[in-house]
């Protein structure tokens, strides 16, 4: 904990206002919406191409936050005058600069991190491995970026005797912040791989990037099978490291002398002692290896090693949310539990408002001996601020000190066996159920008793793609330029609530739906939101009103018929309405010659008021055609001014879709509306490298089977064997939302690293894959669209468009929202 004078002596800001120069700060924070203790936090307003924490500060000082670190000037904070503020010239570097001195304070070892791919997993690995023998501080989830670990290292404090933090990096020049920062001790380079290449010209130059990290460090773990790695090593410049390189070279530090490969795990000899890793595939036996390379380095004995790896499980290094029995959905947060990653989990809980009651099951933190009563009493203050209903707590420790929590309803048990036997009789209905337990406590049995068993296909939706490619279409935008986000169609088939909830969380202006009953589900899943109802109908006026729903009006038949339906609620005095004008498009929109009446009507009664004008372009992302979207926007400008001038209070324009924020920024109006683009494609060519693919369906192969030459597969004989094939049949089909179109070798999906084609029509409720020459069986997981097949290349071979491929998928194939 630093006094905010302290903090300020240290970084040295251009101006400051300081209030209250005492103010201890104990907690560092970028994430408005993360603040679990605001007297004791600083707040850093960061500004990035898609968001901007200044933005935040007016709530944040509402919310009780008293301390903040700044870049714009001092004069636009002054009316808060409670608060300190320290101006600076660059935020991140300030958090980082706080970081590093926190980080001197500590001489305990630190493990570094990185490399292209395994870094949490190892670090999760080490962590669950060396709990019993360190107090150990981590990075709470993935916090590896520029910001992330720095937060993670303020954790530090005396009581900890071991550091563990992984650093990832995107660009050049980045990794050298984040070893002034993490400062480690020893190193582990995980591999060096394809992932994070953008702005490195080739592998080499990111291995070098990477190894900045341990320029200081006094040894360092690799696999020196990989070429590239041993050949940077014999440099010179690395002579100083201790390398303690394993693999089958002669010279490897650590040398693998023997292999054996069992069904469900792998026995390997170093110098001579063996080693039962719990895996098979390639990248776990060598996230595995790197955990027990340094255990050895760390003088444990070969059986003491064999122990702690035999309680590595797979991490899923993500939440998950799964809907679950009894109308109630689990968030499944399984994989670690730290105080950091605890308030994350809480945080994101918080934001799923569809269901009022929270429960929070938990087991035992991993650094357990560590916490005081005052620490528990400060998470049972944490579940309070999070409105816990109902908290269920395993392990030793957590019944020892149930007594220093009140929640409203309570439960406690010494393991996960006595929760499973008692878990019945808990009402968990209508529930937002978050599961956070240390890998120890096996909490995936719990899961996998509360989850709805349904269908082998699920649709797998990445919500951190989604908020991505939201902050994308922001960066587009002014500041001021607010966002509709069109959730029509169940948000174009990727489902509601769940992912809606993640858009209120983001500050999403206004949601978009088709029709009325699509806007009544989401204000009855407490979607507080204000919703546009796009296919307005008559007869639905009075639900709309009922719901708080605005409707498009489009010709003076409907406005008439909702002036009947205002008349019959006198106490409504400003009902919003969107007037769709027809620029050119000629679908549904009022015309030039129908303004003047339709102002008179509007201004003739009271109730009325009109909330936004808008219009449709109809070919934004086609070039050829951008003379008639200029067209377009000039009419739509035209007619929006001839309205707005009739009325003295403001009314928002918005013309704009998904490639329209993209190619004509110039119309951006003070509203646009983000549809397809949201969810991850677009035809403009530079928005494709800023996007992320949400979505992964994905199914299993149920059986396997040979195929003799000659034979035929499937309805009416359409695909014959040309010689012997082995294939697989997947449960899904044409009713799930698999296109006929790719039957017979037309489409492919992605099994173990490999494309298998469609063989055959594809049935109602299955499909057959040809599987020759895949390593494939019973159980294994089938990519129909994921990072490999992604829809819009799915949709271009079948000359069908990404929308028309997420909205066939089927209601009956259940929503997985995980955040990364």
């Amino acid at each position: 904990m630093l006094e905010i004078s302290k903090i300020a002596d240290l970084i040295k800001p251009e101006k400051s206002i300081i209030f209250d120069a005492q103010s201890n700060i104990s907690e560092l924070c970028f994430d408005s919406r993360s603040v679990s203790f605001p007297a004791q936090t600083l707040f850093f307003a960061i500004k990035t191409d898609k968001n901007d924490g200044h933005r935040y500060i007016e709530d944040l000082v509402k919310r009780g936050v008293l301390n903040f670190v700044v870049t714009e000037p001092l004069d636009n904070f002054r009316q808060y005058s409670q608060a300190n503020f320290l101006q600076v010239r660059d935020a991140v570097e300030v958090l980082q600069e706080i970081a590093s001195f926190h980080r001197n304070e500590f001489s305990i070892p630190v493990i570094g991190i990185t490399g292209s791919n395994g870094k949490t997993i190892v670090k999760e690995w080490l962590s669950l491995m060396l709990a019993d023998d360190y107090n150990v501080v981590k990075n709470p989830n993935s916090y590896n970026s520029q910001i992330g670990v720095p937060v993670s290292v303020w954790q530090m404090n005396k009581n900890h005797t071991l550091g563990i933090f992984e650093a990832g990096i995107s660009k050049p020049d980045e990794m050298i912040k984040l070893a002034q920062i993490i400062q480690p001790t020893i190193g582990i380079l995980t591999n060096i791989g394809e992932a994070h290449s953008r702005f490195f010209k080739d592998n080499h130059e990111k291995l070098v990037e990477k190894l900045t990290l341990f320029n200081n460090a006094d040894s360092l773990i690799y696999c020196d099978d990989n070429e590239l790695i041993y050949r940077e090593l014999k440099d010179s410049k690395y002579e100083k490291l201790l390398k303690l390189s394993w693999g089958t070279r002669s010279d490897s530090f650590y040398k693998i002398s023997n292999r054996k490969n069992f069904k469900n795990y792998t026995v390997i000899d170093i110098d001579n002692q063996s080693f039962m890793i719990p895996f098979v595939d390639s990248a776990s036996i060598e996230n595995a290896l790197n955990a027990a390379v340094l255990l050895l380095f760390l003088k444990f004995p070969a059986p003491i090693i064999n122990q702690k790896l035999a309680l590595l499980t797979p991490v899923s290094m993500r939440m998950e949310i799964i809907e679950a029995l009894n109308q109630s959905i689990v968030i499944n947060d399984t994989y670690s539990l730290d105080i950091n990653s605890l308030r994350i989990a809480l945080d994101f809980l918080n934001s799923q408002v569809q269901l009022p009651d929270k429960c929070l099951i938990i087991s035992d933190f991993e650094q357990v001996s560590s916490f005081s009563d005052a620490d528990y009493e400060d998470i049972f203050h944490l579940l309070e601020k999070n409105n816990i209903t109902r908290f269920i707590a395993v392990g030793k420790i957590f019944f020892q000190k149930q007594k220093l929590f009140k929640i409203k309803e309570q439960y406690f048990y010494s393991t996960t066996d006595e929760l499973i036997k008692d878990i019945d009789r808990i009402n968990l209905q209508q529930t937002s159920i978050l599961i956070k337990g240390a890998r120890s406590f096996h909490f995936e049995r719990i899961v996998d008793l509360l989850k709805m068993k349904t269908h082998q296909t699920i649709l797998s939706v990445n919500l951190s793609a989604i908020i991505n490619n939201l902050n994308y279409y922001k960066s587009l935008i002014k500041p001021s330029t607010k966002i509709v986000a069109m959730v029509k169609a169940l948000c174009y088939g990727l489902g509601d609530v769940e992912l809606i909830n993640e858009l209120s969380y983001h500050n999403i202006d206004y949601l978009a739906v088709a029709y009325t009953d699509e806007g009544v589900r989401l204000r009855n899943r407490n979607v507080i939101t204000p919703i546009i109802v796009l296919g307005a109908e008559a007869h639905s006026f009075e639900k709309m009103v009922n719901y708080s729903l605005e409707p498009e009006i489009y010709n003076f038949y409907y406005l008439n018929q909702l002036e009947k339906t205002l008349a019959l609620h006198p106490e409504i005095t400003s009902f919003n309405i969107h007037i769709k004008i027809d620029t050119g498009m000629h679908r549904l929109g009022f015309e030039k010659q129908d303004i003047p009446k339709l102002i008179e009507i509007v201004k003739q009664n009271p109730q009325l008021k009109i909330a936004s004008i808008f219009s449709h372009l109809a070919a934004a992302e086609d070039e050829k055609e951008d003379s008639f979207s200029k067209h377009q926007i000039n009419y739509f400008t035209e007619v929006a001014d001839q309205i707005r001038n009739c009325f003295s209070y403001p009314i928002l324009r918005h013309i704009l879709n998904s490639s329209g924020i993209s190619r004509f920024p110039d119309a951006q109006f003070e509203m646009v509306r983000l549809g397809i683009g949201l969810y991850g494609y677009s035809p403009i060519e530079k928005d494709k490298m800023h996007l992320m693919n949400p979505v992964t369906l994905k199914t299993l192969i149920t059986q396997v089977k040979k195929i003799p030459a000659g034979d035929s597969i499937g309805y009416n004989r359409t695909f014959i064997a040309e010689k012997e094939m082995k294939v697989a049949i997947i449960p899904i089909g044409y009713a799930d939302g698999l296109p006929r179109e790719l039957s017979n070798g037309v489409g492919e999906v992605y099994v173990n690293g490999a494309f298998a084609p469609l063989v055959g029509k594809i049935s109602m409720d299955m499909a057959v894959i040809d599987i020759s020459g895949i390593n494939a069986f019973v159980g294994d997981e089938v990519i129909v669209y994921g990072d490999m097949n992604t829809v819009d290349k799915v949709a271009l071979k079948i000359n069908k468009i990404p929308y028309e491929l997420l909205t066939s998928i089927s209601r009956r194939v259940p929503r997985v929202y995980v955040m990364e």
